[in-house]
């Protein structure tokens, strides 16, 4: 087992019984993210019984799911609200808040988003899995200052900025580094940083147990 897992095990046993209550129907809103487009298509409204849920829609690490009904909402100062899976909402508030109380300047968090957006591609160009922010598993900080970038073994100038905006960790305070504080507080809560994920991207906003 990760350490994630012992985690979300141990919290799982503190939750209250209203957080850990099964509900009776699972729902979302999807899309699937086209290769040939390169924009989010057939978007769909989902609603099935809770006990129908497939084994897609279950993030196999941590347990949560890509149903609304499972996501909590936290609300920080001078953040806009957003959600994540009741499971790791307290390792996700409780890094956060430590950061911020470090002084580290955090404007934007995202969170729950359902989307096909990892996984093969089926023989229309789409893609054929869920995110980890499918699964409120995973967030998004500051992306303004901590770009997505692609054709990037190594960050160099010539890596590609491809969403966010540019990642300055030597000049820009809200942009993050793999010795900073609010990456290692995370690493501390089991949630790897989509800066040090391997390949072709580095996602420096990204956090989730895989770092993908």
């Amino acid at each position: 087992m990760t350490r994630l897992t012992l985690l979300v095990l141990f919290l799982s046993a503190l939750l209250p019984v209203e957080l850990m209550a099964r509900p009776k129907t699972c729902s979302y809103d999807t899309y699937q993210w086209s290769t040939h487009e390169k924009r989010a298509v057939n978007r769909i409204t989902v609603v099935h019984p809770y006990s129908e849920i497939s084994e897609e829609e279950i993030d196999p690490i941590t347990g949560c799911t890509v149903c609304q009904e499972d996501q909590v909402e936290l609300a920080l100062p001078g953040i806009e609200p957003f959600r994540v899976c009741k499971i790791v909402a307290s390792n996700i508030e409780k890094a956060l808040r430590d950061s911020m109380n470090a002084n580290v300047p955090i404007h934007t968090v995202i969170g729950y988003r359902v989307g096909k957006t990892r996984g093969e591609v089926d023989k229309n160009g789409l893609r054929t899995r869920f995110s980890n922010h499918s699964f409120g598993v995973a967030i998004d900080i500051n992306p303004e200052h901590n770009g997505l970038y692609d054709q990037c073994m190594q960050f160099n100038p010539r890596c590609r900025l491809i969403r966010g905006g540019p990642w300055q960790p030597h000049t820009e305070a809200a942009s993050l580094s793999a010795s900073g504080s609010v990456v290692q507080r995370f690493k501390q809560e089991g949630f790897l940083w989509g800066g040090e994920i391997r390949g072709r991207q580095k996602d420096f906003m990204h956090f989730s147990p895989s770092g993908y």
